[in-house]
């Protein structure tokens, strides 16, 4: 699919062809109403009608038949012949010496054509149509010499090298220049366009506001440490159903959950920072820290619950795999940037932060949660936390890390006697029954 980029020139040059070709029209048939004897006035008419059907069938093609490289060739070579007819009728109609000023009109019509092919951004076209052109025109002016000339060689020469060849000179001047400008457009909108699919693959894993910083390669790409909220989404019971299931349908299931999954962190200014099989890695404050990072990926995560909770009964009504999902979030200190590894460069983040926020993410299994946080992402929210049934444990420990950590979970049913914590609230546990009991160790699911 050609990107918006490349169809919005199509459309501009397609315009500006259509534009100059109805001037060079209006031009000649001005020369046939104003101009010439009663001699020319066939040979005007005539070119006028072929000139409105070779401009006629071009329109066409390129609006029909847009993309055949074959057809772009024949209609510029016969914009080539109808010059050279233009020019032949100019040029041996009367004596060398006779005033030029219909020649000039008619080298109006050569130039507007010639700037119409230039529009095309085709090296090849140029260079077909000015080589037509002028070898028809130098041929034509030694024609025209020959039948003035005496039998003195002199003459020859002086007739062939007058005002008409200055002409020709200046044209193929012009050619060459029109040349290196579409060879210098060519070679900028080609840069642009890989610029634009470039921005459009980022732009598949990244924000608009850090494709932008990509794009620029500012300094925020630099490894550097910094704060930033880290989530993980995984898929409970992928394993199991990606053993059995066709690939077709596996490669759909996966599709569609990483699309719904990536559309709505984009939505919340996050970074998508890979893809691990049936999981998804996202940040939020890199490559640029923001003060509400911590709102927004709280925001996204509850978004993503209610998401990805209407797909898993969407899937189950359609009869396909009814898969649920955890997700879990942290907050904390990580080195964020490229990291180049040789052959192979990364834009990620690393550090303990990455390794808790996963391992929250595999306690919402243990939990029944679809949704486990950290504590130190909500002492981070600038506004309360969203209205929901929240529980709280405290000194939870988890497998590969000295120290315990708060959290808060998500209740998948209703309870009226657990509140809704506030941003930066208390520590004061809300526990379930089942969890009264301390610690509280999450399964060991480091990832390096």
């Amino acid at each position: 699919m050609r990107s918006s980029l490349s169809a919005d020139w199509d459309f501009e040059r397609e315009t500006r062809s259509i534009l100059l070709r109805f001037v060079a029209f209006a031009i000649l048939l001005a020369n046939l109403l104003l101009g010439g004897g009663a001699e020319a006035e066939g040979t005007h008419f005539a070119v006028i009608i072929c000139y409105l059907v070779i401009s006629i069938a071009s329109v066409m093609s390129a609006r029909f038949l847009p993309g055949r490289s074959w057809l772009k060739t024949l209609f510029v070579v016969l914009d080539a012949l109808l010059v050279a007819l233009i020019l032949y009728a100019h040029i041996l109609g009367g004596p060398v010496t006779e005033n030029h000023n219909v020649t000039t009109s008619s080298l109006v019509v050569a130039f507007i054509l010639l700037n119409h092919v230039g529009l095309k951004l085709d090296r090849r076209l140029v260079l077909v149509f000015s080589g037509i052109v002028l070898v028809a025109w130098i041929g034509m002016l030694a024609v025209t010499a020959a039948r003035h000339h005496t039998a003195d060689a002199m003459s020859f020469v002086a007739y062939f090298f007058n005002q008409d060849l200055g002409l020709t000179v200046s044209y193929g001047f012009t050619a060459f220049a029109i040349y290196l400008l579409a060879k210098d457009h060519d070679k900028t909108r080609k840069e642009a366009l890989l610029a634009d699919r470039r921005s459009l693959n980022l732009s598949r894993f990244f924000s608009p506001l850090v494709v932008a910083d990509l794009q620029e390669g500012s300094s925020a790409l630099e490894l550097e440490r910094r704060n930033a909220v880290i989530m993980f989404v995984d898929l409970r019971d992928f394993t199991s159903f990606a053993e059995t299931a066709p690939a077709r349908q596996l490669a759909a299931v996966l599709a569609q959950y990483r699309h719904l999954v990536s559309g709505i962190i984009f939505d919340h200014g996050g970074t998508v920072d890979k893809f691990i099989g049936d999981g998804v890695m996202a940040v939020f404050g890199q490559p640029t820290a923001m003060k509400d990072d911590a709102d927004r990926a709280l925001a996204c995560a509850l978004d993503l619950v209610d998401a990805l909770n209407d797909w898993k009964h969407q899937n189950l009504v359609g009869g396909y795999p009814a898969l649920s999902a955890g997700v879990g979030l942290h907050f904390g200190s990580v080195v964020g940037g490229v990291l180049d590894s040789g052959c192979h460069s990364e834009f990620t983040v690393i550090g303990d932060a990455v390794n808790v926020a996963q391992r929250l993410e595999a306690l919402t299994k243990v939990l029944g949660s679809p949704l486990v946080v950290s504590s130190a992402l909500v002492k981070q929210l600038r506004k309360p936390a969203p209205s929901a049934l929240w529980t709280v444990q405290n000194e939870v420990a988890l497998a590969g890390r000295r120290l315990p950590i708060d959290i808060w979970y998500l209740q998948t049913e209703a309870d009226s006697s657990v509140p809704s914590p506030k941003a930066g609230g208390s520590k004061t546990p809300l526990q379930r029954p089942s969890l009264q009991s301390s610690p509280f160790t999450a399964p060991d699911v480091g990832i390096g």
